[in-house]
């Protein structure tokens, strides 16, 4: 009984992809409540968000405007469970130094996401040993914006590095994967 219940959501979920996907095939995300999330080409589904690893090294204001060019934003950081899907996939990218949407550019020390929303303090733990430490040994203004990676596995997730802005550095985007979302009911 149970097989043939799940045979006929998996075919309810079949033809309705078929009927709602156009253009380009995507790779379909498959969600409790028979939700379908996926992610525009180029960009890579975690979770029920989209991300995209720029490799083009670029300062972290150049890296925002891309990301906000590419329909995203810098990335935030909302859960131990995304900064485990992120810092994964960064540092298993040669050279894995990524700016994320964190700095404290306006006022030192209190550090803001590209949204304007406050760094939670449950994210304190990943900011890497002594850091954010303002550094001001290559530039005067100091180190007021957050990358992530350097180093290789990181198995604490310690991998936030307040670096100076300027820095060219490769960066990670974000946008919400409910953008395409398909919605159908199974029974």
């Amino acid at each position: 009984m149970q097989t043939k219940k799940q045979l006929q959501m998996m075919t309810a979920k079949h033809d309705a992809l078929k009927r709602n996907l156009t253009g380009e095939p995507v790779k379909c995300h498959f969600l409790k409540g028979g939700t379908c999330f996926k992610c525009d080409p180029g960009w890579e589904h975690r979770g029920n968000k989209c991300y995209r690893f720029l490799t083009e090294k670029l300062n972290w204001d150049q890296s925002r405007s891309r990301c906000e060019e590419l329909g995203g934003h810098l990335v935030k950081i909302d859960s131990k469970d995304e900064q485990v899907r992120v810092a994964l996939f960064s540092t298993q990218q040669n050279e894995d130094k990524f700016w994320i949407g964190l700095t404290d550019q306006e006022k030192e020390d209190e550090w803001l996401w590209v949204d304007g929303s406050k760094l939670d303090e449950r994210f304190d733990s990943f900011w890497s040993g002594k850091e954010p430490d303002n550094w001001k040994g290559t530039n005067s203004d100091g180190e007021d914006c957050a990358r992530m990676g350097q180093r290789g596995g990181a198995p604490d997730l310690k991998c936030w590095f307040d670096r100076d802005c300027n820095k060219p550095q490769k960066s990670i985007c974000e946008k919400s994967a409910s953008t395409g979302r398909v919605k159908f009911n199974c029974e």
